[in-house]
């Protein structure tokens, strides 16, 4: 890697690449169609004019300025822009309601926001008087924006432009603010997603960014001539960490999609060869490849499913370069030209030589089924408050049920109650205003409280996430219960996007699911079921025992382990709508709020306690346009089928 290791900032990366490579692409922004470029000489250019501009409306160092919008150049320019005058970039989530920013902007001290279009315009219109601190916004898109008079609303190339007339004025400023920056400086402030309570605002400085950036290009080979699509909202860690720091440290080029609903086309075209995405889109993917197989002529699929068989049988030891016979070696290559190279150009993958997956638990035949095609995707394990990395799979060293080894300079212990903790030079500074969170979260020593209950795989030394430790319980027979461990394997199955599973200190397991409208959709229209929507399809008897056998093998599954056996799932009901972020019931990030969905469905669950197989119920939703009515429907209650639980070893001796 070309970088050295004393720039401590972001702006002072910028001028490094601006000295080393010039002409490079920096980022790029696909326009009505049109891919759009700019090299780092010119995103130097951009950034210089709209740091000067907002030193010009009275940006000043330790101010906060707030980026909302989907992933745009001139978003990305606003971070390093504030990062030049010593201010402190917060990231919004784009599709947080009016409420939910609010409390981010009060919290956050916010003195500035810079936002991408009319719609983020209107939601700061309307959060104005609850967030009197925020005294200018700067808007990117014009679109719609005519008829705006407000005297703090700013068009950003206005702003550029009173810069470049202040960076005249004040020929030295600029240069006096970027070295006026310290690694030890705040570099950004990322907020959690607030699964069980407010947000809290994560600072943290340049170098817990850099030097984690740094490690995790070190430990991966990454070089400045890698291509990445940024498509995953800018305030989340894991964006920040993949398309901004390891790009400002590394050199590579980000590009950013022309909207949400194109990225699968220019994934496609700009050809990624670093790649990250959470679980659920590999699976939403793998499902829309399988429907479209369904759909085609039966040589076709007959292809497909005979050269996807030996992939499962070779890829994945030709990927961790293992042996296998010269027969199995000719047939994967001809599987490459006829399947494998044609499948992964679809998926936007040829160029990929590593992808991540993280979040949450991925599906041993979702994560098989791409390194069989020979994409090194591999799971790591990370938080918010150490930005990102705590542990990462080593290559050849891939299993679907561990999360890794300790990435670059990072400590893991394992606490008396089963708590994964760990120290590293990520680790946050604190929450913003919250001394009793941070205190309890952090240790005097450095050590940070994960949450998360886990071990140590004896047979390779990879670190294994149980669950939450908060959620781990037990039922009143004493077997361990962990929820997610059981939602993930629930998840598994293309036809279930969500789970939320009940027992602690009840007598047995039971779940709530939400069907994938588009893989139960297709699985029913090719049975000519007829359904007028998702409630329809909810409800009807097919799909129930679709999913009851979904249901059934992991339970199946369950009773293979001793510990976990007699938490097998007794009854269960699919949910009469989508859990939605709008409703409170997931987080922007999509994380369930399990306390909410419990207090919300209390009727549901207690009839899952009881003899009941029908409930009826009726739920206050959002709308996309902001408008609440309300959805009443009678939910069936489907029981399970039980399985003997395996005996341990110890115990049958």
């Amino acid at each position: 890697m070309d970088q050295d290791t004393t720039l401590d900032t972001f702006p002072n990366l910028l001028h490094s690449h601006v000295q080393l490579r010039p002409d490079q692409d920096a980022i790029r922004e696909k326009d009505l169609g049109i891919w759009q470029s700019w090299s780092w000489a010119e995103a130097a250019t951009e950034i210089r004019a709209l740091a000067c501009g907002m030193a010009s409306l009275g940006l000043q160092r330790g101010d906060k300025l707030a980026i909302i919008g989907d992933n745009r150049p001139r978003l990305y320019w606003g971070m390093t822009a504030a990062q030049a005058l010593g201010a402190v970039p917060v990231p919004l989530y784009q599709d947080a309601v009016a409420d939910e920013m609010a409390y981010v902007l009060d919290n956050a001290d916010v003195k500035m926001a810079l936002v991408q279009d009319q719609e983020q315009v209107d939601k700061m219109l309307e959060v104005r008087e609850r967030c009197p601190r925020v005294e200018h916004v700067i808007f990117d898109e014009t679109r719609g924006m005519r008829h705006y008079d407000h005297d703090f609303l700013h068009d950003f190339e206005e702003i550029q432009q009173a810069g470049v007339e202040f960076d005249h004025e004040h020929a030295e400023f600029y240069e006096q603010q970027v070295a006026a920056g310290a690694g030890s400086d705040i570099s950004i402030m990322l907020y959690t997603s607030g699964t069980t309570g407010h947000p809290k605002g994560v600072v943290l400085s340049n170098d817990n960014v850099i030097i984690t950036a740094r490690n995790g290009i070190i430990r991966e080979g990454l070089t400045s001539h890698e291509e990445v699509l940024a498509y995953l909202p800018m305030a989340w860690v894991g964006d920040n960490l993949f398309s901004y720091a390891q790009s400002y440290v590394a050199g590579f080029c980000v590009s950013c999609p022309e909207d949400v609903s194109t990225v699968a086309q220019d994934l496609r075209e700009i050809g990624p060869t670093y790649y990250f995405a959470p679980p659920r889109v590999y699976e939403n993917m793998l499902t829309q490849v399988m429907i479209r197989m369904e759909d085609a002529a039966k040589i076709k699929r007959d292809i497909f499913h005979y050269f996807m068989e030996h992939a499962r049988k070779v890829g994945v030891r030709i990927l961790n370069r293992e042996p296998v016979s010269l027969k199995d070696s000719l047939l994967y290559r001809l599987g490459n030209i006829l399947v494998y190279g044609p499948l992964k150009d679809v998926l936007g993958l040829r160029r990929t030589r590593l992808a991540y997956t993280a979040g949450e638990a991925i599906g041993p035949e979702v994560f098989d089924f791409y390194r069989s095609l020979g994409i090194n995707i591999k799971q790591l394990y990370g938080q918010t408050e150490c930005m990102v990395f705590i542990c990462v799979q080593p290559d050849g060293e891939v299993f679907a049920d561990t999360v890794g080894t300790p990435a670059i300079d990072v400590e893991i212990k394992i606490d008396d109650n089963g708590e994964i903790m760990y120290r590293s030079p990520g680790v946050f500074q604190s929450y913003y205003k919250n001394p009793e969170s941070t205190a309890s979260t952090k240790t005097e020593d450095g050590w940070v409280h994960t949450g998360d209950a886990g071990y140590f795989d004896d047979d390779n030394g990879h670190l294994k996430i149980i669950d939450r430790a908060k959620d781990v319980g037990k039922l009143n027979d004493g077997t361990l219960f962990a929820p997610k461990y059981i939602e993930n394997k629930l998840k598994f199955f293309s036809f279930v996007k969500e789970a939320v599973l009940f027992g602690n200190e009840r007598d047995y397991s039971t779940a709530f699911i939400n069907i994938d409208l588009d893989a139960v959709g297709n699985w029913a229209e090719r049975r000519n079921l007829a359904y007028s929507g998702y409630i329809d399809l909810a409800g009807q008897e097919e799909i129930y025992q679709l999913i009851k056998d979904c249901v059934d093998k992991v339970n199946h599954d369950l009773a293979q382990d001793s510990r976990l056996g007699n938490s097998q799932i007794r009854r269960f009901l699919i949910l009469h709508k989508e859990l939605d972020a709008d409703d409170g019931e997931l987080t922007r990030t999509r994380k369930v709020r399990r306390s909410f969905v419990g207090d919300r469905y209390d009727i549901l669950i207690d009839a899952l306690y009881s003899e009941q197989t029908e409930c009826h119920i009726e739920t206050q939703v959002t709308f996309e346009d902001g408008r609440t009515g309300n959805l009443a429907a009678d939910v069936r209650i489907c029981d399970a089928e039980i399985y003997p639980v395996k005996t341990a070893a110890r115990d049958a001796a």
